[in-house]
């Protein structure tokens, strides 16, 4: 879910609705059935197992081989790698080029990558300074500190800082329209202004469960910009960047004139070439994606985060602070990785890692930390197929330096497959909308588990992938160590599911008003019927001809309704695939237009509807015809329905 400002908004959320329609395969490769399941011996890989890192010339090699492979058979134009262990930077290295045009290659000291969403990790460091000062407490209310406008008291329960940091505030997910823009010339744009202007439902009482949110983190920059006093563009200049000796870093859209000839151009392919994209801009949501950044600046980030808040003479923020911050903060289970204070933890290779990504539709970032190791990594790529470089990036790096611990076999624990069966079903991702247009977005993400014997699996065919139980309520993959787990309620009903590659977007159970499984064959069956009442008006055009005028004026109202609805439907799957970018940035006149279409189909639903009841009670033609018109009349009610559900029915933006 972007899900555009990260690639845990943007990647992971595509690589859900992926999981739905294609099945599992994109979860790692297929396990057979026959498999056993395996766990790691320990939380750390063995030492002396990995190639050395310290060796400077053979990490170099081994880098500039993956990158030069990535960068031919992914269509990428640029990409940078930044690397520190111990507080040093062991590499960092440009590939490809900044402009094409001009020739000008990577440079990892002063180009700038778009960052995305790893732009809430300065976000997160900001509140972090003020908390350690005591002008912001985690756990107070946000509105005492919020001076231009007020969260609503929807729960009893307040919106804290520590909600915003760990994505539990319970906002819904919004953007269509107003999440980003493309014309620099509405720039620069008032946080505060945007915020209360674009405000999301509050959905479910806060600390209850994750749902990332671009809102909490633009939120949270706010409140860094009112307590303080200063911009906040200005304090991440003055507090962060400026100790850091981060020269090639900015939050600020555009770019400053002065950093303007370092900025790192997307591309797009266009007839097998690249070719230039304009860029995107966060505007008043800055805080939750604007940053960008050299490789090397990057590094200064990472090493200060690792070094106890310390680069060179400068301390970032105190070592106790610091510590909180990477410590865990919401877990949706101990048993699997949490969440922190801004960053969110992985398990590779069996090392904690904590993380953040960030990803836009020209950029794909990731940062990563492995505090136990001393080890920073940062990663950006400027276009093609750059997420799953990224991944297939990342893996290869820690295989070689930190491979996986040996496996052992165990059969996990033994669960009777009724009990199993429990945690079938279909599940959508909580960041989601549910009180406009946005909500038809995520019509089709959703992510269904189905129960053979005591296994669960993800997908079918030849992608999918079985998961074991090892616990209550926790499942790990057979053949693998991926797990995912479920919340249950006090009654033992599933309410959530949380898959460790996810996080932090987790999953809950999907009501049956909202399953694909439902509205697919409602809406095939319809459509069905809306082509014969279309076909038989134009066969029967002689026999309608000769019938009496009410008779007359039913079929033609049928046929009018079909032929509408037809047009609705089809105008309906065509704003789904409407570009992201357009999507979020503006409100087009199609849009407009289109929207309504559902309000004049509701008009002849209930007209239909009336005439249906005249039909049956003055018997006009045969039993057979009149059931024909009955079922025309229930279909246009269920698209009717549909669109009312989706928040089609009308123009309902936020």
């Amino acid at each position: 879910m972007p899900s555009f400002r990260s690639k845990r908004s943007s990647k992971i959320v595509v690589l859900g609705l992926l999981v739905a329609v294609v099945g599992a395969g994109l979860l790692g490769s297929r396990t057979p059935v026959s498999a056993e399941l395996a766990a790691p011996v320990s939380a750390a890989a063995p030492e002396g197992t990995g190639a050395d890192l310290d060796d400077t010339v053979q990490l170099t090699a081994f880098i500039d081989g993956m990158m030069s492979g990535q960068m031919d058979h992914y269509m990428i134009p640029g990409a940078v790698v930044s690397l520190v262990k111990d507080g040093k930077v062991l590499l960092a290295k440009g590939y490809g080029h900044s402009n094409l045009e001009k020739g000008t290659p990577v440079d990892p000291e002063t180009s700038l990558f778009r960052i995305a969403s790893t732009t809430k990790l300065f976000t997160w460091t900001a509140v972090m300074q003020l908390v350690e000062q005591g002008k912001l407490d985690l756990d107070a209310d946000v509105n005492t500190y919020l001076q231009t406008m007020q969260i609503p008291k929807t729960y009893p329960q307040p919106v804290t800082m520590r909600h915003l940091m760990t994505h539990t505030a319970g906002f819904e997910e919004g953007g269509v329209g107003y999440q980003i823009t493309t014309d620099p010339e509405k720039l620069p744009v008032s946080i505060a202004d945007t915020l209360a202007k674009h405000m999301p439902a509050r959905v479910r009482p806060p600390g209850e469960m994750m749902a990332y949110s671009n809102y909490g983190a633009a939120l949270a920059g706010l409140i860094v910009e009112e307590v303080s006093g200063i911009a906040y563009n200005d304090y991440i200049e003055r507090y962060i960047f400026e100790p850091l000796d981060m020269k090639y870093a900015t939050v600020q859209e555009p770019v400053p004139a002065s950093l303007q000839p370092y900025a790192v151009l997307g591309y797009g392919r266009e007839n097998g070439q690249f070719a230039t994209r304009p860029p995107t801009f966060e505007g008043g949501f800055r805080p939750a994606g604007s940053g960008s950044v050299s490789a090397m600046d990057m590094a200064h980030f990472m090493i200060a985060h690792l070094q106890d808040g310390r680069y060179a003479d400068a301390q970032l923020l105190r070592p106790a602070t610091v510590k909180l911050m990477h410590a865990p903060a919401f877990q949706f289970d101990k048993r699997m990785p949490a969440m922190d204070l801004g960053f969110y933890e992985l398990k590779i290779n069996g090392l904690r890692v904590i993380s953040h990504g960030g990803a836009d539709e020209l950029f794909n970032t990731e940062l990563y930390l492995v505090p136990g190791q001393q080890i920073g990594l940062f990663v950006s790529y400027s276009g093609g197929e750059s997420g799953t470089a990224a991944a297939e990036f990342v893996q290869a790096l820690f295989d070689r330096y930190y491979p996986a611990p040996e496996l052992k076999r165990v059969s996990g624990s033994v669960e009777p497959s009724a009990s199993v069966q429990k945690y079938a079903g279909s599940y959508q991702f909580t960041r989601r909308n549910h009180t406009k247009i946005d909500k038809f977005f995520s019509f089709l993400a959703q992510i269904n588990i189905t129960a053979a014997g005591n296994r669960l699996s993800v997908g079918s065919g030849a992608e999918q992938q079985l998961y074991a139980p090892i616990g209550p309520d926790l499942f790990q993959e057979v053949g693998g160590t991926r797990q995912m787990g479920f919340r249950t309620d006090a009654s033992g009903k599933v309410t959530y599911l949380f898959m460790d590659m996810l996080n932090p977007m987790p999953l809950e159970r999907t009501p049956l008003w909202d399953q694909s499984k439902l509205w697919l064959p409602l809406l095939g069956v319809s459509a069905v019927l809306f082509i014969t009442a279309l076909t038989g008006f134009a066969y029967r055009r002689r026999e309608i001809q000769a019938m009496p005028k009410a008779q007359k004026r039913a079929v033609r109202l049928s046929a009018l309704t079909a032929g509408w609805a037809l047009l609705t439907s089809a105008a309906t799957f065509m704003v789904m695939n409407m570009d992201l970018v357009v999507r979020l940035s503006r409100i087009t006149p199609s849009l407009y237009v289109y929207l309504l279409s559902p309000i004049i189909l509701m008009g002849l639903t209930v007209a239909i509807i009336v005439q249906g009841v005249w039909v049956w009670k003055n018997s006009y033609w045969t039993v057979l015809k009149r059931i024909h018109y009955t079922f025309v009349v229930l279909a246009a009610v269920v698209l009717s329905v549909f669109l009312y559900h989706w928040n089609l029915l009308g123009w309902q933006f936020g």
